[in-house]
């Protein structure tokens, strides 16, 4: 079988969506108003979610893992998530939230067939995402895995976005990009427009400056697009970020993702039919092509 990487990004495109509805779903945001947060901004609860595999982690813990995110955005809302409700609060609701989710999208088809199948082979290839050196990944592994199939498939592709996220920031530090260049040049590229990113806190003049730092290495111009030597750079760390995330899909074999992304897509159809996730995002997925076969 001949290695190709890219299948990781083109399951990742395929699966992300299918995970990602938790973060905009009204039956998420009534699970964390219940607890206690405020749900407008969504913020309060992305980072009481998101950071609860990792326990009552402090702001430098979690800015540390989340990367992209301005320290000083996440200390306004880490630790005091935890004074509103501890972690292992969080992640039941966090289990309660998903089930109300999936239920409301998928109807009768949460006990089909076909949906266990998709989660069977979810979780095998999850169980297949090494988590060494990978802090959010190997906090969301170390959880008991759920019993039913719509919350073990969500389980487990939540590990492996994390355990290819956390190969992405491997990736940025070995081509030199802060957290914040690491954004500027991926806006550089298109992937999303300027004012997307201007949801992880950092200020104007912190964009300018690492726009500045950038364009001292020849990687944007002077109105912020990527150069060539950009776009290349860009390239690189995803062609990396794929080969951190490839083990997993080698393990599963072609036949086995494809046939995942096959029962996977009529989920992936219904959540784009919610007009519940945004047209632009962070990641670039919809911008950003993943190679072809």
């Amino acid at each position: 079988m001949t290695d190709d990487p890219g299948l990781a990004r083109r399951m990742w495109h395929q699966l992300e969506p299918v995970h990602a509805l938790f973060w905009y779903s009204p039956d998420v945001f009534a699970e964390a108003a219940a607890l206690g947060y405020a749900v407008d901004p969504r913020w309060p609860s992305y980072f009481a979610w998101r950071a609860a595999p990792l326990g009552a982690a402090g702001p430098e813990r979690v800015a540390s893992a989340f990367y992209s995110f301005s320290p000083r955005m996440v200390a306004e809302h880490v630790p005091a998530a935890w004074t509103i409700a501890p972690p292992e609060r969080v992640l039941e609701a966090r289990t309660r939230a998903v089930d109300r989710m999936y239920r409301a999208l998928l109807g009768d088809g949460i006990g089909s067939p076909d949906l266990a199948e998709a989660a069977a082979l979810a979780r095998a290839a999850a169980e297949e995402a090494g988590t060494a050196g990978r802090p959010i990944a190997a906090a969301n592994a170390d959880l008991p895995w759920p019993d039913e199939p719509h919350l073990v498939l969500w389980h487990a592709i939540g590990i492996l976005r994390e355990q290819r996220g956390d190969g992405h920031v491997a990736a940025l530090l070995a081509h030199g990009l802060d957290p914040a260049e690491a954004l500027v040049s991926f806006a550089a590229i298109g992937a999303a427009p300027v004012e997307t990113f201007a949801s992880r806190g950092w200020t104007d003049g912190e964009w300018a400056a690492a726009r500045d730092r950038l364009a001292s290495r020849g990687l944007v111009d002077a109105d912020g697009a990527a150069t060539g030597r950009g776009r290349e750079l860009r390239e690189s760390v995803e062609r990396m970020t794929d080969d951190l995330a490839y083990a997993p899909w080698r393990t599963l074999g072609p036949d086995k993702a494809d046939r995942l992304a096959g029962l996977t897509m009529p989920i992936l159809v219904k959540v784009l039919e919610t007009g519940l996730m945004p047209a632009s995002n962070t990641l670039g997925i919809g911008k950003v092509p993943a190679p072809p076969r």
